[in-house]
């Protein structure tokens, strides 16, 4: 299955990647917030699902699109594109870790180098230079979130990529 997903031409992993862009803005527009600085968010979801089926490329892009829409749609705060750098290299993580395969190792790796690299590392990062916050303090305020949202995250990820490799992989050939 993995080989007629890698021969689909380039209309259809754009159709597809804009599907699930278009399911990540709405996702986008439904969050939890836990605190100024944390919220929970679905939006991930569907970025995921397109890293894994097609790749790093058109994961970071439609991660990237995902964050810029969600912007126009419902502007939360100034825009600040160190966000959308940030859903780009999200998109990345899931494409690479994920591109060959989604087993649950692989989908461990995959979500803890996210919370890692993204949740952990550069949103604090954006957030300190946004409102001129100390890095510590946020990492610090952050992590409980991240440590509470990993295992409920992977096994959402799981619930989702294989059935989405399958279905939509099915209906691809």
């Amino acid at each position: 299955m993995e080989d007629k997903l890698m021969n689909k031409s380039s209309l259809q992993r754009l159709t597809v990647s804009a599907m699930l862009l278009a399911i990540s803005v709405i996702f986008g527009l439904f969050k939890i917030p836990l605190s100024q600085v944390s919220e929970i968010r679905l939006q991930f979801l569907p970025v995921a699902v397109d890293g894994m089926l097609f790749g790093p490329l058109y994961g970071g892009i439609v991660g990237a699109l995902s964050d810029i829409l969600c912007y126009i749609v419902r502007p939360t705060g100034p825009f600040f594109p160190g966000f959308t750098v940030s859903a780009a290299v999200q998109g990345l993580i899931y494409g690479l870790i994920l591109r060959r395969s989604s087993g649950m190792g692989r989908i461990i790796a995959a979500q803890a180098a996210d919370c890692i690299i993204v949740s952990l590392i550069l949103n604090p990062i954006w957030l300190m230079m946004l409102y001129g916050n100390a890095f510590i303090p946020l990492f610090i305020a952050r992590l409980p979130k991240v440590l509470i949202m990993f295992p409920i995250n992977t096994v959402l990820l799981a619930a989702v990529l294989r059935p989405s490799r399958i279905w939509i992989g099915a209906r691809l050939t």
